[in-house]
């Protein structure tokens, strides 16, 4: 790829909090955005905001751990779209619980959209990538990939998607395509205020007590996120492949 050529990325879970701020950012940079989401209508809301803003940017509904589903979303984005480059892989859920309150329902489900999830993205997307001998792949970990109390699910799925990453990052390298990590740690979304929730605190209390925790001594913004995503995305980041970047205010990993 050229810096003048226009990539056509795919960003699953894209329809709100830290997905449609990636969405944002790489429109912003002009390229053409798919917003892959379960939820259409939310997909669609975000994409009406990034077309009135002079993007080019489709909705498409998609379960990330459904193979047909899969299959499906990226051959519609191709077609309508042009070949996808770049595929952030940021769909998610928390079902978080103790271990020995944790369903095997719950624990399926997290594995499977989590990681399951970017197997099934990254495996129908890098034919098009090996093709134009170029590609950029970004998958969503977390800090709790390191471990933490009452997210069993969520952090085997996490640190999964670590090795997955690196994996690929061989796999794929020889093929003009990067794979890279961005493993967010606070980030003020609607998913940690439902935590909050879960936990019986506000959600302004609940972002003061992990500030206090932090080096920065702020909580992330989705933008934070959007930030490290577009810096491994871009054309001058094609000799950095394999890494796991935490966007978490502090040291890490």
């Amino acid at each position: 790829m050229t810096t003048t050529t226009r990539p056509v990325a795919i960003v699953t879970g894209g329809a709100q909090g830290i997905g449609a701020a990636i969405a944002r950012r790489l429109a912003a940079d002009g390229m053409a955005v798919a917003v892959l989401d379960l939820n259409l209508a939310a997909a669609e809301d975000c994409v009406r905001d990034l077309v009135a803003g002079g993007a080019t940017a489709i909705a498409v509904q998609v379960d990330v751990a459904d193979e047909v589903s899969v299959a499906s979303a990226v051959a519609l984005v191709a077609e309508q779209l042009g070949a996808p480059q770049v595929l952030v892989n940021n769909a998610g859920v928390l079902r978080d619980n103790m271990l020995f309150k944790m369903t095997t329902v719950d624990w399926d489900l997290v594995l499977g959209v989590h990681l399951r999830g970017a197997f099934l993205m990254s495996r129908a997307v890098q034919s098009h990538m090996v093709a134009a001998n170029w590609g950029r792949i970004v998958n969503l970990s977390s800090t709790s990939a390191l471990g933490n109390r009452g997210q069993a699910n969520y952090a085997a799925a996490k640190a999964g998607v670590q090795g997955f990453t690196k994996t690929l990052a061989w796999e794929l390298g020889p093929y003009g395509v990067t794979v890279n990590a961005v493993a967010p740690g606070f980030i003020a979304t609607d998913m940690t205020r439902a935590t909050a929730e879960r936990l019986g605190v506000t959600f302004e209390d609940f972002q003061a007590s992990a500030a206090a925790t932090i080096a920065v001594r702020r909580v992330g913004d989705p933008d934070d996120v959007a930030e490290a995503v577009a810096f491994f995305v871009g054309v001058g980041a094609g000799f950095v492949s394999g890494q796991i970047l935490y966007v978490a205010g502090g040291p890490h990993g």
